[in-house]
């Protein structure tokens, strides 16, 4: 299925361009006493926007006319769910990204990030229960979020203010993220003390690995507008290569910032046969979310809301809501994730007419962790989280209970609270 598209008539072009000069000029209200644009002041991943006072830590150095940084997040733990044929079994969700920045007329911005969960965990990744998508043996995985690959971005970005109060933005990337949901779970900061991904991933922020992305935007100092042209199918089971495809997926995302602690964003995505075991199946996705950060006396207090919506070729649509919060003082953190999503027989890997029904799921998890040591700017923390789901009567067969329980402790390696005020993405 092709997407269609229609020529704007002039008038509409003309309201258009009307509302961004409003929402861009020095005079008006909602851009009032705005400072001078600043290119990467609320950068997230790829091209995607975070409240400006979101802290982030990192190594960081200058070298000649570059700025360089080195960040990362990862977890060793053990892990148990009630899930038919599961055992307590060891994990390790990790990610590790380098950063180099110069900036003359505009600023250039070189970002590499990599995964070891492929080496590590192997191609059905880790366990965690009534998560589903991805495939592993040419099977769907079921109760098991899939590893991510070896590399999850290669990109180039550039931004250039044209005045005190517009830019422009020009995204690049091998492997990449397009502008299509929130930034991806890995880089927010409400998920940053949990090492599980959400269940609703592939209705909000799955499409944060793309092998191919080329992003445009217009932005002000509160507001951006982007499209992404992109190769939307979803990375295959060799998760050490490249899976480079055609740009035939677009999306285009709206964002505000109407302040420091908080970032709004909506998007619409059209992409092109993402799902390897549905081959001539594309997909529209719809995105809102609502992230909301604030420095707090002893630490920060960092939540999520995200709404998505996959609608298939020639299927029924569904949706998934997520609310997710981390709070940390001092050396402890606590965290909590809730989720409902609209899942189907497929997903679970039923056939036949239980493949079609539709099975709803929420879960409920809370975490907690204490920073344990600090030694150079790594900091080691230790930790635990439990999460119970709901489900009706079809699942409640498949795993001998109507409220299917997980629970796991870890141990986490990042970069030290403070150490460094500089960040990927954030100008400082």
């Amino acid at each position: 299925m092709k997407l269609e598209t229609t020529t704007p008539q002039p008038n509409r072009i003309r309201i258009v361009l009307a509302v961004i000069l409003v929402l861009t000029a020095p005079g008006a209200a909602f851009a009032a006493d705005a400072p001078a644009v600043s290119p990467a002041a609320r950068d997230g991943s790829g091209t995607g926007w975070l409240p400006a006072s979101t802290p982030v830590a990192g190594h960081g150095a200058r070298r000649g006319p570059w700025d360089l940084m080195l960040h990362y997040n990862a977890f060793v733990g053990l892990s148990v769910q009630d899930a038919p044929g599961s055992a307590a079994e060891a994990f390790s969700p990790n990610w590790v990204m380098g950063m180099a920045r110069h900036e003359s007329a505009g600023t250039l911005t070189l970002r590499g990030m990599l995964s070891l969960e492929a080496p590590l965990l192997g191609r059905e990744g880790y366990p965690l229960v009534l998560q589903t998508g991805e495939t592993a043996g040419g099977l769907p995985l079921v109760d098991r979020q899939y590893p991510h690959d070896l590399f999850m971005e290669l990109a180039m970005d550039y931004v250039r203010p044209l005045g005190k109060t517009i830019g422009v933005e020009l995204y690049l990337a091998p492997v990449g993220e397009p502008a299509l949901g929130p930034s991806a779970f890995p880089h927010r900061l409400s998920a940053a003390t949990d090492p599980t991904a959400p269940l609703g991933h592939h209705w909000q922020d799955s499409g944060h690995i793309a092998f191919g992305v080329v992003t445009a935007g217009l932005f002000s100092e509160r507001v951006k507008i982007e499209g992404s042209a992109f190769n939307g199918r979803e990375p295959d089971e060799r998760r050490t290569d490249f899976d480079f495809g055609a740009l035939d997926s677009r999306a285009v995302r709206l964002t505000v910032n109407p302040s420091a602690n908080w970032s709004l964003q909506g998007s619409y995505g059209y992409l092109t046969e993402p799902e390897a075991l549905e081959p001539d199946t594309d997909l529209r996705r719809t995105t809102a979310s609502i992230v909301y950060n604030r420095p707090v006396r002893g630490g920060n207090w960092a939540s999520t809301l995200v709404w998505g919506r996959n609608a298939p070729s020639g299927e029924r649509a569904s949706e998934a809501i997520l609310v997710e919060t981390s709070r940390t003082s001092g050396p402890h953190a606590f965290f909590g994730r809730a989720e409902y999503v609209q899942k189907t027989g497929h997903d679970f890997g039923f056939e036949g007419e239980q493949g079609h029904a539709r099975l709803p799921v929420r879960a409920i998890s809370l975490g907690y962790s204490r920073r344990v040591g600090s030694v150079g700017g790594l900091e080691l923390a230790v930790g635990g989280r439990a999460g119970v789901g709901f489900v009706g009567d079809v699942l409640e067969r498949r795993y001998g209970t109507d409220s299917p329980t997980s629970g796991s402790i870890f141990l986490q390696l990042r970069p030290a609270r403070g150490h460094a005020s500089s960040h990927p993405h954030h100008g400082v």
